[in-house]
């Protein structure tokens, strides 16, 4: 079966948000930057989110049983897909985080074992096995 795994708070791997704001509001970041609270304007965000996200958490941990979401990495391996195929099951990922197809999975075993996809947060996978599934990732 495929791996979870929990992230960790702060882990290496980023991903790229652009937001708005308002100039008031960017303004009263650099005030708490210049006056030495935050080192830049990207670590006054990033603690922002993440407080926000601890004050919501248990809507979040709700939502995540509600819809029987997994939480965190879920890695799926060519041998995972492989036993799936094997005992004539299918993979319906729903995660909220991370999921990582290998590098060394095929086009035609992913369509073979993958039924559906549903990743809030990031999916890697090699492109043309993200092509390949494209109409079954929501």
């Amino acid at each position: 079966m495929p791996k979870i795994h929990r992230l960790p708070e702060k882990h290496a791997d980023t991903e790229k948000v652009t937001i708005n704001l308002g100039h008031v509001d960017l303004g009263r970041i650099d005030l708490l930057v210049r006056e030495g609270f935050y080192s830049n304007r990207t670590d006054f965000i990033r603690s922002a989110i993440r407080n926000q996200l601890i004050s919501e958490a248990r809507a979040v941990d709700q939502s995540v049983a509600r819809h029987r979401f997994e939480l965190g990495l879920f890695d799926v391996t060519r041998a995972d897909l492989e036993t799936l195929r094997d005992a004539g099951e299918v993979l319906h990922l729903r995660v909220v985080g991370l999921a990582r197809i290998a590098g060394d999975v095929s086009v035609d075993l992913a369509q073979d074992t993958i039924g559906s996809l549903n990743v809030l947060g990031s999916l890697q996978a090699p492109k043309d096995v993200k092509a390949a599934l494209a109409d079954r990732i929501t």
